[in-house]
């Protein structure tokens, strides 16, 4: 009897677990399938990081991205302020499966730099995001488990596919009332413990289907140090190409 009951529960626990990793999986096609279509976009923004004691320093910079439906997007960085960082560029090319391929160019040296895949958990440009963070949200980059629904809020937990990431797991909460958009993901290190929370926040609607956040705030819990992005724009008729994302392009930046 003891043993039947044990197989029971046990059956349970797997079917249980493969509905929670089924449901976590869908919700991520879900948000893929929400966004797919704009080609490309351009954005200025203003980066504030702020340190331990309060203080801080503003950049201004320009993103540029180009959808890609066979491959993860490609995503360009340039800084245009203050002097010690202008020009200072970053090129992503997010792939599904396999590491992404990223460059960053030192105008100071003015020399290109291929991002090892070992130092992707590295801060990008002194902020609180790592250059892991600049990829797009590929779902294949993720195995999936449903943890629960709040309302109108689906929290998934996330598992990183490369071994290599600086990230053991990621709890993301997505609005299925508002095109399954990310309101906020928590990122735990390596040591599984909280290390930084990313909050999305004042969204806007263009094109009557593509939601972006104007404000991302990281705030890494173990530094006590935050990096706030502010969106100033979005311009989703750039028409941009494949060329606009070479290592020429990165340099010409």
């Amino acid at each position: 009897m003891k043993n039947v009951l044990l197989t029971v529960v046990l059956s349970l626990v797997i079917y249980n677990a493969i509905q929670a990793q089924d449901r976590g999986l869908e919700i991520a096609k879900a948000a893929e399938r929400a966004d797919l279509g704009f080609r490309s976009s351009t954005s200025t923004l203003k980066m504030v990081l702020k340190n331990k004691n309060g203080q801080v320093s503003e950049r201004a910079l320009e993103v540029s991205t180009l959808e890609l439906v066979e491959d993860g997007d490609k995503s360009l960085i340039v800084f245009s302020s203050p002097k010690d960082v202008k020009g200072t560029s970053t090129l992503t090319y997010t792939h599904k499966v396999g590491a992404d391929d990223q460059w960053l160019y030192l105008p100071s040296i003015k020399r290109v730099k291929r991002i090892s895949s070992n130092n992707k958990s590295g801060p990008f440009v002194g902020s609180e995001f790592a250059y892991e963070d600049l990829s797009s949200q590929e779902v294949e980059k993720y195995t999936y488990k449903f943890l629960k629904e709040d309302e109108h809020l689906l929290v998934v937990e996330q598992y990183p596919v490369d071994p290599k990431s600086g990230y053991t797991r990621r709890v993301v909460n997505y609005n299925k009332d508002a095109g399954y958009r990310i309101e906020k993901i928590e990122f735990y290190d390596r040591k599984n413990a909280l290390l930084k929370t990313l909050i999305y926040s004042n969204y806007n609607i263009y094109k009557g289907k593509y939601w972006r956040a104007s404000r991302l705030n990281m705030v890494n819990h173990q530094s006590k140090k935050e990096t706030l992005l502010e969106f100033l724009n979005y311009d989703f008729d750039s028409n941009l190409t494949d060329e606009d994302f070479t290592q020429n392009a990165l340099k010409r930046s």
